[in-house]
């Protein structure tokens, strides 16, 4: 989950690399994978798409037991939004979905109205909680 992404874990990134154009996405999903290098692309082994990664500077190090790295790894699911408008996400989104606008090396990203879907519900208005709008 992305609220789970420490920027300790993070902090060696010096790059993300889009694999499609992000504007059309409302959000991303981010996953923090242990991968045997710091800067190709990774295989890609859930339902849906990548569409994104993470790039380690030279001064990242492996897990001394695996000697893995662990990398950020952006994709979409099947019943996300932008493929099923009106499905499970037309409004909310995963947890660990982020508006990808908001994303950059060494940054975990935040939700946004766009990503939630739309402006924040009554209950959270109420209790004084706000979405940025981007």
């Amino acid at each position: 989950m992305s609220s789970l992404i420490e920027p300790e874990q993070i902090k060696d990134e010096t790059e993300i690399i889009w694999l499609e154009e992000i504007d059309s996405l409302d959000y991303v999903r981010q996953a923090l994978d242990r991968l045997p290098g710091k800067t190709a692309r990774p295989s890609y082994l859930r339902p849906g798409r990548m569409v994104g990664y993470a790039v380690l500077g030279p001064k990242a190090k492996g897990s001394r037991e695996s000697g893995k790295f662990l990398r950020r790894v952006f994709w979409v699911a099947p019943h996300d939004r932008d493929q099923a408008p009106h499905g499970v996400y037309s409004r909310g989104a995963p947890s660990e979905a982020v508006d990808p606008r908001t994303l950059a090396p060494g940054y975990r990203g935040h939700k946004t109205e766009r990503s939630e879907g739309g402006p924040p519900s009554q209950a959270m208005r109420e209790l004084g909680i706000g979405l940025p709008q981007s």
